[in-house]
């Protein structure tokens, strides 16, 4: 089993425990706040558990109890947001975000806290989010007179319909965990103090399920993000098709026969 190393206020955290991959947003001072140096590292991080075969899933978190991520370090704003730097600076963040998005492997947003701006835009981007009953979030879009990205404005919509996603837009209001759970943002809230154990437990029953068919099921939900004629159906089909012929699948129908717990192995 790995554990976290510390590291300094400011970077990304990653470590992994038995088939899980942490990820850990470090900058509590500034309710880890986003800089450049975060996003830019965000991809290789992301990748680094995809090529792990022993990684089942990938958690996001934030260090500390004050919040997940609060949004971008608007320390930056005068020298990384504006000009030629503002350029460099979208394309790191972009791509950060894309690297959770279309991450082929089950993600898990652990929310505790503050969830706000880049925060929500990254935990919207992971396929579950579970999140503390002392969570907040916030689009504060408007609030910033900035404009949001059409694939974000799409993504708010796929989570939660578009009813929410123009009241969270139009409104730039903070609403609470309830509000969350309410709308479908989040699938389940819990005590600040169960929220890492409620999440270990999550991911370690994720773990007990055959990594081939995980894999698939996630490929089957990138794929429908996309527009039908942009779909790659055969590749869905292939790995449906790589689960039967799998040893696991044979384990699978062995362990249900014989009423004990599978072993996959994931080949």
């Amino acid at each position: 089993m790995s554990t976290p190393e510390p590291h300094a206020p400011g970077t990304l955290q990653s470590f992994k425990r038995g088939h899980v991959g942490h990820v850990v947003f470090n900058n509590p001072r500034k309710f880890n706040a986003m800089n450049y140096d975060m996003w830019a590292a965000l991809p290789q991080v992301m990748q680094d558990f995809v090529d792990d075969a022993d990684i089942r899933v990938i958690v996001l978190s934030g260090a500390g109890d004050k919040a997940f991520v609060s949004g971008a370090d608007i320390s930056q704003f005068d020298t990384m947001r504006t000009g030629d730097a503002n350029l460099v600076y979208s394309q790191a963040s972009e791509a950060g975000y894309a690297a959770v998005l279309d991450c082929p492997k089950p993600t898990v947003v652990q929310i505790q806290g503050i969830c706000m701006g880049g925060g929500l835009g990254l935990a919207l981007n992971c396929d579950v989010r579970i999140c503390a009953s002392n969570a907040k979030f916030r689009m504060p879009a408007g609030r910033l007179g900035l404009g949001y990205a059409f694939d974000g404005v799409k993504r708010f919509t796929e989570i939660v319909g578009v009813g929410h996603t123009a009241d969270l837009f139009f409104s730039a209001r903070i609403f609470d965990a309830h509000d969350a759970l309410a709308m479908g943002l989040v699938k389940q809230v819990v005590a600040p103090e169960a929220l890492s154990a409620t999440v270990d437990d999550y991911t370690r029953t994720v773990c007990e399920n055959a990594p081939l068919t995980l894999a698939a099921a996630k490929r089957a939900l990138l794929e429908l993000r996309k527009n039908p004629e942009q779909r790659d159906m055969a590749l869905v089909q292939a790995m449906v098709n790589a689960c039967f012929a799998s040893q696991d699948y044979q384990e699978g129908r062995q362990a249900f026969a014989a009423k004990r717990p599978p072993v996959f192995k994931g080949h």
